[in-house]
């Protein structure tokens, strides 16, 4: 398997390089540890979801039913910019969603974003090996 750290950093070097800007690249914990998460570093995830005016505190689900919003506080989700970057970024068909991208443990599953953090078509992808 590969380095978990290496692979950390590649990531986190490719993206910074191709987008100029830094991104946070994690590894899990405990039962986790082989997932790692690409996501914007803390300092630029200020926004959040609120309900809309015909959804009084908050309880009916649907993306109808909340707006995105920018609350100038750390610790939030990606901004809509962010998210679009981070899915161009990373040869996605799309933005990537509010809390970042997941990668399942495995070495597949790393080089491959290893690949696509580095502006490649990734040669092999990862496969679950779950059911």
């Amino acid at each position: 398997m590969m380095d978990r750290k290496a692979t950390i950093r590649e990531i986190r070097t490719a993206l910074k390089e191709r987008s100029g800007k830094p991104w946070s690249v994690t590894g899990g914990k405990g039962t986790a540890w082989g997932w790692l998460t690409i996501d914007a570093p803390p300092a630029r995830r200020t926004w959040s979801n609120r309900p809309l005016a015909h959804n009084p505190g908050g309880n009916l689900p649907g993306k109808e039913n909340w707006e995105e919003y920018d609350t100038g506080k750390p610790d939030g989700c990606m901004s809509p910019d962010d998210r679009a970057e981070l899915g161009r970024l990373l040869g996605l068909d799309g933005p990537v969603h509010d809390q970042g991208v997941s990668i399942p443990a495995g070495g597949d599953y790393w080089q491959e974003y290893i690949d696509r953090a580095e502006g490649r078509k990734p040669e092999k992808c990862g496969v679950p090996y779950w059911d």
